[in-house]
């Protein structure tokens, strides 16, 4: 059985609830759910259970202290063609060394290294076919968008399900404390 893998940050409920009034304005977006909001910090993608396994053991080894984060900001993927929006997170250097050391598990797991920039952010809606109007409009009202600080104690590895004319659901398949 094959699954589609990605490691990321939890968004906590009080954050989640501030993110919720920033869906609107988009036509043609698929708002994602408050329980789908998370910070990747690498994505995986289809790998065999037994490769799982692998990186699984590799992800638990990954040492960073717990640490404050922020939302702040806001942008869009895709420049001409959108096809996501999203907010983004403050640069935090923990943040950071966490992204970096899920990759080194990956790669210690018999994956290649990631070829984009690390971009933190939270995923708001996917976008097809979007007008870019409306787009820069969001990006511009929520430019000035912030929330306050929370805690990243743990990151989850999940597994990553498409539904028909719904959003994907994510499982969570294994947690890892921070510390």
């Amino acid at each position: 059985m094959s699954l589609r893998l990605f490691a990321a940050l939890p968004i906590p409920a009080e954050i989640a609830a501030r993110l919720t009034p920033l869906q609107t304005g988009v036509p043609g977006a698929r708002w994602s759910p408050p329980d789908n909001f998370h910070i990747t910090l690498r994505y995986f993608g289809e790998m065999e259970e037994t490769a799982a396994e692998d990186l699984d053991a590799e992800l638990a080894c990954a040492r960073v202290k717990p640490f404050e984060i922020a939302l702040k900001g806001a942008g869009s993927f895709g420049k001409d063609d959108p096809h996501a929006i999203w907010v983004g997170v403050e640069s935090h250097p923990s943040l950071m060394l966490l992204a970096r050391a899920c990759d080194r598990a990956a790669r210690r797991a018999g994956m290649p290294a990631m070829t984009r920039r690390y971009t933190p952010h939270v995923t708001l809606a996917y976008l097809r076919g979007a007008e870019v109007d409306p787009v820069r409009r969001f990006e511009r009202r929520a430019a000035l968008f912030s929330t306050p600080a929370f805690t990243a104690d743990r990151f989850y590895l999940y597994s990553s399900w498409s539904r028909e004319g719904e959003p994907n659901l994510y499982r969570v398949e294994a947690e890892y404390p921070l510390g």
